[in-house]
Order: structure tokens, then C-alpha cells, then sequence
């Protein structure tokens, strides 16, 4: 059921985990999380930089819970917030959200569900948080927090500004007593500078994670055959996983989700171009089928809470450091193995320096976003760990190497090309500091194409010089001294050599160049080295159960209407396969099982893994300290809270234990469905807040006749039973005598 949090517990650090048990199912908080949640909880504002997939939303869901009031959480993304809201309504927390996909009754019921204390988190788009009615509503009720979401878009030097963030400075002004939390991925020192100045937060704490990902293996090579590099990766490494394919246009991710469909790959497009319905079906199908990929502008991705996401690629560059790693860091939220994988060349260098160049931005915004296109450019372009340049850009020192990129696994070799450099900025001034890389090595290799020659190039004294080279090593030198910013994209492609190059013609400076880069290693060498991040991370004896327990969720999350990791996530499953659990006490265990999900799921899960054991008897092994304070970490959050929690006793079998008429049953899902709109009508509170679909689906299964009968259905707790069990048991009856 979903559990009232009207009486809240004290801010102690204790109550915090017991929260975290009974309801996410973990077992300690990570990192700097549980002084985020202690600080919040006792009523202070905090900036948190976490990055994607570090647990930023227990930051502020926690709090909430404990403190009175309700949480507000402004969200930039509406399927952010039903994601979020669906997760935790599984989890038995009372969640809703405010944003334009609701009716005018909908808004409504929300509205009232947060002025009568029924609500502990609500998701608000900062657009509907500005609107008068909604800042008269809230005044009007009682506030736990202010919970800023993506917080950088409220600074025009973040990589996803949106100005109606600015707007958020109305919150200290009108809700000065409500502690804020700001919470973002990635934030440079200006963009910090800027939250800051908005949301009023002063000499808040400011708590900064680690900024590694250790189970992201980092990989950049050249794109060759773009679509093909990509099938072959997929293929290889990740058939059948879900994944992220960003592309830089809109016609590319078309033209590359067209043909992974052609190939046998399921795939679908998403940009901001296409029909609303469209993307809205991409991303639906995202969120609740196995194994989708998504072919994407940036458009998509923000606000993805998806978990088992294994592998982003991209087919075109980045604009920034930040922007890589904001969109890298949607894989392997989970914690489980994932790739980031990358391919690049000269055009995409090219192109993304020209838009930039050409942007109607301030002169000071195009240097910095330069700067940090230089910086993306030196992570793609580096022989040393990747991580460990990565890590740099963020202001972390991490000694490499570390192991899971593709420098590490296979360290490249770098060469001396100072004088391979000079022919090549002697060939582009020598043209007239105009023409692209294709007309450039041309010149080089001494090819004396029509153009070539109606230019007269081929009388100059670079025609030829480079004839030691092949045109793949050309376009590798040319590729990085533009990614060096040695040469400069002008109008038209044309490359011109810039300032820097000065000192590179003089022979002042040496250029050390990655060998690796300028001649395409054999193929096969690099996969012998790099582990698979595949989607079972188990061993090869548990993959049936591992599948076994991804079909059963699949089947579970489609009845009842939410994504497959809101039942539970890959890492619970691999959890689950590993200690084979037999009983609710073990399982209960497990991390990402809560006290909800234990009640709700647990039989299954536990018959799953009994079939699996195929006759051989369930391990037999002393409770552990986990399982023998379970039950005693209930009867703690029931006392604080000042009512006791939902039981989670394995459900007493049928009535009679004979399996029910599945049209008896329909009829008593009907009847019950018809009881809980009349109690809707009657009191005003949303359907779920009666009880929810999970509740109604138990009972009609269990057909009760009497209040006992009621007794240890998930999702029909006491509380519920007091409330509304004489109508339950009255529609069941008559159902079943009609």
C-alpha cells in the first residue's frame, strides 16, 4: 500500500536508513549522500554536483520523507517526472506530478491530494511552478523542500540553459523558510556561480561526488563507415540491449534508425522535428520494452531515468566536454557494465567549430564553449587514460591507469609528425588558407585532380611532398591539428592555419601525433582486449535464471502499466540470481528490495527461483544480522511514524486453494473497480491513494469474504482494511452472487 507519511520521523541519521531499507530496499546511503540527506532534513539549502546515475534523487527523496510537509521537485521533463512518480508509487510513496499531459480534473485532484496532506513529493516543470495559481497553491500548502532538478539550465554558460530557470529566483523570495536543494550533473565554476546567485543559496554546503563512472569502459575511434563501425559494435557486444545513438542532425538519425531497422535491429528515431505522438511512442517503447535502441538528437536523453541502458554511442561529435559526459553517464545507471563509444573524424571537428563560429552568441560565450570543445577534442585525440583525462576536466585528480578504456587496453603508440604537420599548414597557406581537407590532400600526395590544376596548385612547392603517406594518414594529421587548433575551420570547410601554427613552422615546437589514429590498426586486435559489456552480467550457470526473472518482470511490468525497472532493476535481478533466495527473509535482503516490493513481488520472485533450483534443495544457511533485524527496522519506522507499517507475511493461499474462475475474477476486478470510483466521488482522493492497482488485482485474485480474509493481501494493510474493508468485502459478495 502506499504509506502514509503524515507523522514523520525525526532528521537522525538512523531514521534516514531506516527509510532507505523499508522503502528503496539499500542498505547504507553512498558516498556524500547521507550528509546531503542530514543537512536537508535539519532544514538547511545545499548545491549538490553528482553525477548521472550517482543517486542525486534519494538526495532530496529522503528528505522529504522525513521532514513535514511535502517535497516539490522542479523537473525540466515530463516523462522525467512519470518515470520518477511510477517508481516511487511502487515503492509505496505518494507521488504525483503537475504538468500539461493532465486533464483539468486531473490537475484538480492533485491540487487537492497537496492541500489535504496527502502527497509527500510532487513533481512540478518550472514553466507550471511560475504560474500564479500554482505559487498561491503552494503558499497555501505545508512545504517539506524546494528540490531544483538539473539545476545548471539556470545559467546561459551551462550546456542546457533554459531561461525560464532564471526565473526560479522567486523561491527564496516567496519561500524563504523552505530549505532549496539544487542538484546537477555538471557544472563549470560559472555555471556553480550562477545557481548559487539564483536560487539564494549563499554559503550553502556545496557537496561534490566523484565524477567516475568505473563501470563505463571509454572508447573513441575514426569514423570510417559510420552505420557499419555501429552494426558491427552492437552486434558484438550488445545484441539485444537496450541503448542511445546520438546523431548531430536530424536527418541523420533517420537515415541511421532506417537502416539499424533494415539490419534487424530494433531501433526507432527521436527528434524534436517529428510529430509529438511520434516521440512520444519512441520514447514510451524506450521505457518499457527490453532491449530498444534509440537514434537521437540531444533532444532525447534528459531526464531518462532508464537503469539497464548498456551502451551510448555516437556517430557524430559532441559540442562539449560536459555535453559527453552528461550524455554518456545514461548508461549503466544501474552500476552494472555499460559502454560509452564514440566515432569521430575531420568533418566532425569541422562542423562542430564551425557552428559554433557562426552561433549568434556573445563573443565571450563562443570563446568559453571553444574552450570546452577543445577540452572534448584533447579526450578524443589523447594516448593516455581516458578516464583520467576525463576525470581532470572536472577538477579530479585520478592516478591512471584505470583500466576500462580502449587506451588502456590496448595503449597506442604516438610518433614524432612535426614535419608531417609543417607540410600539411605549408599546403593550406600555400592555397590560400580556403580550401578542405579533401583539396589539401590532394596537393599533398601530388594528385593533379581538374581542380588541382585549374588552381594551378600543382605548380607549388607542396605538390607531392607528402607522397611517403597514404590519404587515410593525411586526413588523420589534418584531423588533429584542427582538433590542436592549429588549423582553423573557415566558410565552406576551407581550412586556414591560425596563430598557433606560428611556432609549429618555425620548428619552435615538436608535435607528438597517436600512431594509431593516422593508420588504421588491423581489425580484430582491439575487441581481443576490451571485456563485453553485456546485458547478463552473470555467470554462464545463472543466465536462465537471470532470463527467467527479465521475462517474468517484463510480463509483470506490462500488466501493470509501468517500465520493467520500476518493478526492478538489473542489478536487483543479478542480486536476486546470485543468492537464490527461498524465503521473503532472504530476499528481503537483497539490495533494491524494499518492505513493498517484498510484499507485492516476493512470492513470484521466490517461485522463480525455487523452478530454477529444479528439484535440488533450497541452500540452508543461518539468518544473517540483515534478515534477523528486518522485522525489528519496521517495528522502529512504525513507532516513529506513530502506526504500524505494512506486514509482509507470505499471502495466505486462495479460498480453498483452488485457483479462481478467471471470469469470476474479472467480475470482482470489475465490481471492486466500480466501489473504488464511488469512494473516489465520495471523498475526493485520487483512485491510487484508496488503493492502488497492484491492491485491486490481489483482491480480486483472493476473492475475500470476511474481514480476516483481508488479512496479509499486499497492498491492503490495516489501515486500508479499517477504512474501507466493509465496502470491499460488500462488492466482493455481491459479485459473487450474481
Amino acid at each position: 500500500m502506499l504509506w502514509a507519511m503524515s507523522v514523520r520521523a525525526p532528521t537522525t541519521t538512523t531514521a534516514a536508513l531506516d527509510l532507505l531499507k523499508l522503502v528503496w530496499g539499500y542498505d547504507a546511503f553512498r558516498g556524500v549522500q547521507a550528509q546531503i540527506v542530514q543537512t536537508v532534513a535539519g532544514g538547511g539549502n545545499a548545491l549538490v554536483l553528482m553525477p548521472t546515475g550517482g543517486g542525486k534523487s534519494l538526495c532530496y527523496q529522503v528528505p522529504s520523507l522525513l521532514r513535514s510537509g511535502v517535497g516539490i521537485v522542479v523537473s525540466p521533463l515530463i516523462a522525467l517526472m512519470k518515470d520518477q512518480v511510477d517508481t516511487l508509487r511502487g515503492l509505496g510513496v505518494r507521488a504525483a506530478y503537475l504538468n500539461s499531459t493532465l486533464s483539468l480534473d486531473g490537475v484538480r485532484e492533485v491540487e487537492a491530494a497537496l492541500l489535504n496532506g496527502e502527497l509527500d513529493l510532487l513533481y512540478v516543470a518550472p514553466e507550471r511552478l511560475l504560474l500564479p495559481r500554482t505559487l498561491d497553491l503552494l503558499e497555501r500548502a505545508p512545504l517539506a523542500l524546494f528540490a531544483v532538478d538539473e539545476a545548471h539550465c539556470v545559467s546561459q554558460w551551462g550546456h542546457d540553459f533554459r531561461p525560464e530557470y532564471q526565473g526560479l529566483s522567486v523561491l527564496p523570495e516567496r519561500f524563504p523558510q523552505v530549505p532549496r536543494l539544487a542538484l546537477t550533473a555538471t557544472a563549470d565554476d560559472r555555471t556553480r556561480a550562477d545557481i548559487l546567485r539564483v536560487l539564494d543559496l549563499g554559503t550553502a554546503p556545496q557537496f561534490v561526488s566523484s565524477f567516475d563512472r568505473p563501470n563505463i569502459q571509454y572508447r573513441v575511434g575514426q569514423k570510417d563507415s559510420p552505420k557499419t563501425q555501429l552494426l558491427d559494435f552492437i552486434r558484438a557486444e550488445h545484441a539485444g540491449d537496450a541503448g542511445i545513438v546520438y546523431c548531430l542532425s536530424r536527418k541523420s538519425v533517420e537515415e541511421t534508425a532506417k537502416w539499424l531497422q533494415a539490419q534487424g535491429v530494433d531501433a526507432v528515431a527521436y527528434h524534436a522535428g517529428l510529430p509529438p505522438r511520434e516521440r512520444t511512442l519512441a520514447q514510451d517503447r524506450f521505457l518499457n520494452e527490453e532491449g530498444l535502441i534509440v537514434v537521437a538528437t540531444v533532444a532525447f536523453g534528459m531526464g531518462i531515468d532508464k537503469p539497464n541502458v548498456r551502451f551510448v554511442a555516437h556517430l557524430d561529435l559532441p559540442k562539449s566536454m560536459e555535453g559527453y559526459y552528461q550524455e554518456t553517464g545514461r548508461a549503466g545507471r544501474d552500476g552494472l557494465p555499460s559502454t560509452a563509444w564514440m566515432v569521430y573524424g575531420l568533418s566532425d571537428v569541422v562542423n562542430v567549430r564551425r557552428m559554433l563560429a557562426s552561433s549568434d552568441a556573445p563573443e565571450e560565450v563562443k570563446r568559453v564553449e571553444a574552450g570546452k570543445l577543445d577540452a572534448l577534442l584533447t579526450f578524443c585525440e589523447t594516448a593516455a587514460c581516458r578516464r583520467e583525462v576525463l576525470l581532470a576536466y572536472f577538477g579530479e585528480d585520478y592516478h591512471g591507469p584505470c583500466g576500462n578504456c580502449d587506451t588502456c587496453l590496448n595503449p597506442p603508440q604516438v610518433r614524432d609528425m612535426t614535419r608531417e604537420a609543417q607540410m600539411a599548414l605549408s599546403a593550406a597557406i600555400r592555397t590560400g588558407n580556403r580550401f578542405g581537407a579533401a583539396h589539401l590532400t590532394d596537393v599533398l600526395l601530388g594528385r593533379a585532380t581538374e581542380r588541382v590544376v585549374s588552381m594551378n596548385h600543382h605548380t607549388l612547392p607542396t605538390f607531392g611532398v607528402g607522397t611517403a603517406h597514404d590519404e587515410k594518414t593525411w586526413r588523420g594529421v589534418l584531423r588533429q591539428l584542427v582538433s590542436l587548433g592549429f588549423l582553423a575551420a573557415g566558410e565552406h570547410h576551407g581550412l586556414s592555419a591560425t596563430g598557433k601554427a606560428r611556432t609549429l613552422l618555425k620548428g619552435e615546437t615538436t608535435l607528438t601525433l597517436r600512431a594509431d589514429t593516422l593508420i588504421p590498426r588491423a581489425a580484430g586486435r582491439r575487441a581481443e582486449k576490451q571485456p563485453r559489456a553485456g546485458r547478463a552480467p552473470v555467470t554462464p550457470e545463472d543466465q536462465p535464471l537471470f532470463e527467467a526473472l527479465r521475462a517474468w518482470r517484463l510480463e509483470r511490468a506490462r500488466s501493470l502499466g509501468v517500465p520493467p525497472y520500476v518493478i526492478f532493476t538489473d542489478a536487483t535481478l543479478k542480486g536476486v540470481t546470485e543468492l537464490k533466495p527461498t524465503s521473503h527473509a532472504s530476499l528481503g535482503t537483497v539490495s533494491g528490495v524494499g518492505q513493498r516490493k517484498l510484499a507485492d513481488f516476493g512470492d513470484e520472485v521466490v517461485q522463480i527461483v525455487r523452478d530454477s533450483l529444479d528439484g535440488r534443495p533450497a541452500p540452508v544457511r543461518p539468518a544473517t544480522p540483515q534478515e534477523r533485524g528486518a522485522r525489528e527496522n519496521s517495528a522502529v519506522l512504525g513507532a516513529l511514524r506513530g502506526r504500524p507499517l505494512l506486514e509482509s507475511p507470505a499471502p495466505p493461499a486462495l479460498l480453498g486453494d483452488v485457483a479462481p474462475d478467471p471470469a469470476r475474477t474479472e467480475q470482482v476486478a470489475a465490481a471492486l473497480r466500480e466501489t473504488r470510483r464511488a469512494i473516489t466521488q465520495e471523498t475526493g482522493l485520487s483512485a491510487f491513494l484508496i488503493f492502488p492497482n497492484a491492491a485491486l488485482d490481489a483482491l480480486a485474485q483472493r476473492q475475500p469474504r470476511t474481514e480476516t480474509d483481508l488479512h496479509g493481501i499486499p497492498g491492503f494493510g490495516p489501515k486500508r482494511i479499517e477504512t474501507y474493508g466493509a465496502q470491499v468485502l460488500a462488492a466482493v459478495r455481491a459479485a459473487l452472487t450474481d
